[in-house]
């Protein structure tokens, strides 16, 4: 696949999903008092914000035709 995750969109995501993961560990080590519910929903959301972070490639701006990375202006 292309890649269409810019490089400020990479960081965000990067962030967003380590602070996710962060506290999804925290509800399911019981830190935090938050529904147990919440620990694999954010734990799933961390590893797509992850992922697509890390690869700069999301499967949702694919199927919408859309790209955060600068165009090639060769």
């Amino acid at each position: 696949m292309e890649q269409n995750v810019g490089a400020t969109d990479q960081l965000v995501r990067t962030v967003l999903g380590a602070g996710a993961g962060a506290i999804s560990l925290a509800v399911l080590a019981g830190a935090l008092s938050a529904p147990v519910v919440l620990s694999p929903v954010l734990g799933i959301i961390s590893v797509i914000l992850l992922v697509t972070g890390v690869t700069g490639t999301c499967g949702l701006y694919s199927a919408l035709g859309v790209s955060t990375c600068p165009r090639d202006t060769a």
